[in-house]
């Protein structure tokens, strides 16, 4: 083999292989901005399913991700929990748990946007958490990101001892705080080569179980059109799901992350079409501000990423 073909062998094309990379992150970015509005459409129909229980708003949309977990595991005849991942799993369970639940009583509580805005929170509560947890060094501009972005939160969370809206807003953050913990647990255990479908299963099962009691205790017989918009809830998360899976096997976070923020204005959008919500003044500061913060760290990645390819 001469000098030349060894070159081209070790550094390929630039143009053909910029060119399919391009193609993949396109493709990664379509995947994860319908994730982004099946999620919005999920927070729709949790609060078009009316006055009902959180917890048994919970247990459907979970139940019905079990289900469609079980049949992928089913079909690839995976069931086997690898050594050492169980407290990883019951771990994520839990903060998992706990993010549904806080999630789905802000979505009752406050304007569907407001809700998903602060859910939102949860890529810089990993920060936190990797670091404590993983042992993932982060740099002050890290810091510095989690620090605006908690400060874009108040302008939602509009803190105020006489605010209808204080509470449920706290909640909401409680509720980006363990989606935040519970995707650190998501990479740890990715990166121990446990597949997607048995932390979905797992955690899906845990947290029906975990609500089961409260929703037996709570339950609050349902109309035909509550018990299908808790369906169709449960039926466009997961499809959520399966949707941001697809698109981080396109192409990495770092890339094409900041599109996920897409779901605040599919949320803002679906609340004013069917719930007449408008977001007041102080809450479009906050998102600007939380938004501005997550691009200008995908922009920092970005650069940084290329800087290291050259």
């Amino acid at each position: 083999m001469s000098q030349e073909e060894i070159k081209q062998k070790e550094y390929p094309s630039p143009t053909k292989e910029s060119g399919e990379e391009i193609k993949r992150t396109k493709r990664g970015v379509l995947f994860l901005v319908l994730s982004a509005f099946f999620f919005a459409l999920m927070g729709l129909f949790v609060r078009l399913s009316g006055d009902l229980p959180t917890f048994q708003k919970c247990f459907f949309r979970n139940a019905i991700a079990m289900i469609v977990a079980f049949i992928i595991l089913c079909k690839n005849r995976s069931f086997r929990i690898k050594k050492g991942s169980l407290p990883a799993l019951f771990a994520r369970s839990i903060a998992g748990t706990v993010g549904i639940v806080c999630n789905f009583y802000a979505i009752d509580h406050l304007p569907v946007s407001d809700a998903s805005i602060l859910n939102k929170l949860s890529p810089f509560f990993s920060v936190i958490f990797s670091a404590i947890i993983l042992r993932e060094r982060a740099n002050w501009k890290d810091w510095l990101f989690v620090g605006v972005a908690f400060f874009g939160a108040l302008f939602v969370v509009k803190p105020s001892f006489a605010s209808t809206t204080a509470f449920p807003a706290f909640i909401g953050v409680l509720g980006g705080l363990g989606a935040g913990l519970a995707y650190t647990f998501v990479r740890y255990l990715g990166g121990r080569g446990v597949p997607a479908s048995m932390i979905v299963f797992f955690f899906s099962t845990f947290s029906c179980l975990s609500v089961l009691p409260m929703t037996i205790l709570s339950f609050t017989p349902m109309t035909f059109m509550q018990v299908l918009f808790l369906l169709l809830a449960g039926l466009c998360a997961s499809c959520a799901q399966f949707s941001i899976t697809k698109a981080y096997s396109y192409a990495p976070a770092k890339e094409i992350s900041v599109y996920d923020y897409s779901q605040v204005l599919f949320s803002a959008l679906l609340g004013l079409i069917f719930l007449a919500e408008l977001p007041d003044l102080l809450s479009f500061i906050g998102y600007i501000i939380i938004i501005g913060s997550a691009v200008a760290k995908y922009l920092l990645s970005y650069k940084k990423h290329k800087a290291g390819t050259r």
